[in-house]
């Protein structure tokens, strides 16, 4: 059997911190998302 080239708590950060960021990005979209929503409703019930 072989070692593992990384040992066992940095492979979880490794996958923790991956996971994180992946979370981080999809929050940073929806955040965008829901901006950009907004911004169209007001400018939307604005009159020309």
């Amino acid at each position: 059997m072989t070692p593992d080239p990384l040992p066992h708590s940095d492979l979880v950060r490794k996958r923790q911190r991956s996971r994180a960021l992946v979370l981080a990005l999809i929050l940073g979209a929806f955040v965008i998302l829901v901006f950009a929503i907004s911004i169209a409703k007001i400018k939307a019930g604005m009159p020309h």
